[in-house]
């Protein structure tokens, strides 16, 4: 694409040399720091969730001439500096501000969801990520890109976006429409692929134009942290913290679906996300049980508000309220397998965590014994799922009586070995095989939650 970029005039780690670079007047880095601490507090209130958060993290926030905007830089002693040049945030006000901050932190959060090296070396991909985020932006935010002196600053998503079209179209190819083309970052970097000559991102991206060190390490625990107290605000009702989740989701879930598993995020949608292999079955079952038992809500009137508001002269209203009614979840352990005890007792200690669920326990060996946590449980015979099955759906009845409720989630603990089953609707059902088991559930038709499960240390949830 050619170009190079360059090493920054100086050490970014080295904090007393980014503040003796060149220093603007005082006048000018006071007024770039308020608008940079404003920024941030809108951040939190109600613009990014993930950036108020990932800012945080940047224990140094720096004022400097060394850089000519903005940047984040991720040193190999595990901390994070803020940089910015006090001229350029004072001449693009608080709403230009905003922006390149962030700018910033979505690199940061594409540098950890998409790590592959390849990608982090081509200029091509690098374009792709500056026109994506950029798009995301001036959505998210609601403006258009920074102005310095009446002039844009930055990558214009539709710019670039007509230039590809003009590109195909010369060389009788048919090109994306605008919402199609930015959908996700692998779709902007693929398509400008496709172009004979993908058009040269021009010098105003520190990204674009330095080599920034960020030392992947750091970058990867201060976004996983930023990314896991986002997802925390979301689940306790943040809707701007879920939105922009959501949204980061959707536009990195084929590349980086493993990271959204590994924290629990498929249930702000109320799907599982695929993890894979990986060895936090508690987080990922706490993920899938987060999926399949979320809340609905109920209309309520709220009487204290309600006598204050006729006080006042408005109208009643009502409020949403959950959920609508207890969810029902159903633990089967498989009394003729190898579960440890260490497990059932986390079981125990999770669903009694859930506010608004119904526990069922079953045994079950070639027959179904209902039971209550800390009682003894029998058996040690053949192994039959489908009498699990049956009794659940309410076709087979159990000391004289039959199963009435409609599970909303079904637990099986079990090693997995014995004759495969379908279940009326096999979307409740999760599957946790022991060590050594048969994970069939995974690979049935239709696929099952299913996840290998090891002997619990400790509670990690």
């Amino acid at each position: 694409m050619g170009y190079r970029k360059r090493l920054p005039v100086v050490d970014l780690t080295d904090r007393r040399a980014l503040v003796r670079w060149r220093p603007a007047a005082d006048s000018v880095i006071a007024e770039a720091e308020r608008l940079k601490e404003a920024a941030l507090l809108d951040f939190g209130l109600t613009e990014s969730a993930v950036g108020s958060w990932l800012f945080s993290k940047c224990r140094h926030q720096i004022a400097t001439t060394a850089v000519d905007t903005a940047a984040v830089v991720a040193s190999g002693d595990g901390t994070c500096l803020l940089l910015f040049n006090p001229d350029f945030f004072a001449g693009i006000g608080l709403d230009g501000v905003k922006f390149v901050l962030f700018h910033e932190a979505r690199h940061l959060v594409h540098r950890h969801l998409f790590v592959e090296q390849d990608l982090r070396d081509d200029p091509v991909f690098t374009l792709a990520a500056e026109v994506v985020i950029n798009h995301v932006a001036t959505v998210r935010l609601g403006r258009g890109l920074p102005a310095l002196d009446g002039k844009p600053i930055g990558i214009d998503p539709a710019a670039v976006h007509a230039k590809y079209v003009e590109d195909l179209t010369t060389h009788g190819l048919v090109p994306l429409e605008y919402q199609d083309f930015v959908d996700t970052d692998m779709t902007v970097y693929t398509e400008l692929k496709r172009m004979r000559n993908p058009p040269v991102p021009a010098p105003v991206c520190v990204h674009l134009t330095h080599e920034i060190q960020l030392d992947q390490e750091t970058v990867d625990a201060v976004v996983s942290s930023a990314l896991l107290n986002s997802l925390l605000a979301a689940r306790r009702g943040n809707g701007n913290a879920e939105s922009e989740l959501l949204d980061l989701m959707g536009r990195t879930e084929d590349v980086a679906g493993k990271v959204w598993g590994n924290l629990g995020a498929g249930a702000l949608r109320g799907t599982t996300s695929r993890t894979g292999k990986v060895d936090w079955w508690q987080r990922w079952l706490v993920d899938v049980l987060g999926s399949k038992l979320r809340e609905g809500e109920r209309l309520v009137y709220p009487k204290k508000r309600g006598a204050l508001l006729a006080v006042l002269g408005h109208d009643p209203m009502l409020s949403r309220r959950g959920p609508v009614r207890d969810k029902v979840l159903v633990i089967a352990y498989d009394t003729s397998g190898s579960m440890p005890s260490s497990v059932v007792k986390w079981m125990t200690d999770l669903v009694g965590g859930i506010d608004g669920v119904q526990a069922h326990w079953l045994a079950f060996d070639g027959v179904v014994m209902p039971f209550r946590p800390g009682e003894p449980v029998l058996g040690g015979g053949g192994t039959s799922f489908q009498a699990v099955v049956d009794h659940v759906e309410g076709r087979s009845a159990v000391a004289g009586r039959h199963f009435e409720e409609r599970p909303d989630a079904v637990i099986m603990l079990t090693d997995g070995f014995a004759p495969h089953v379908t279940p009326a609707e096999p979307d409740k059902w999760i599957w946790l095989i022991t060590e050594g088991g048969d994970d069939w559930p995974d690979h049935h038709t239709p696929p099952m939650a299913c996840h290998r499960v090891r002997p619990v240390t400790g509670r990690s949830r």
